[in-house]
């Protein structure tokens, strides 16, 4: 079963309670994720949506922010 951006939300949330997210409707198939200005994931590159594990990690490294480089199928409907 693939991930939902609602899923990856609510994680986000949890470990960041502070953090602000925003969303909005652009290209189909498109999903993106920026820290502090900087593309660090796109699905449109990747194929499919980031582990959430991974998009916590960026934000506790401290390090300069790299991008993703892994992903996971999106869910996909029958």
């Amino acid at each position: 079963m693939g991930v939902t951006v609602k899923e990856l939300a609510r994680v986000v949330k949890a470990e960041f309670p502070d953090a602000v997210l925003s969303g909005f409707v652009g290209r189909q198939g498109s999903f993106e994720i920026e820290l502090n200005g900087q593309l660090v994931f796109s699905k449109l590159e990747m194929g499919g949506f980031p582990y959430e594990d991974d998009v916590i990690q960026l934000a506790h490294d401290g390090k300069p922010v790299q991008k993703i480089t892994k992903s996971r199928a999106p869910c996909v409907i029958m």
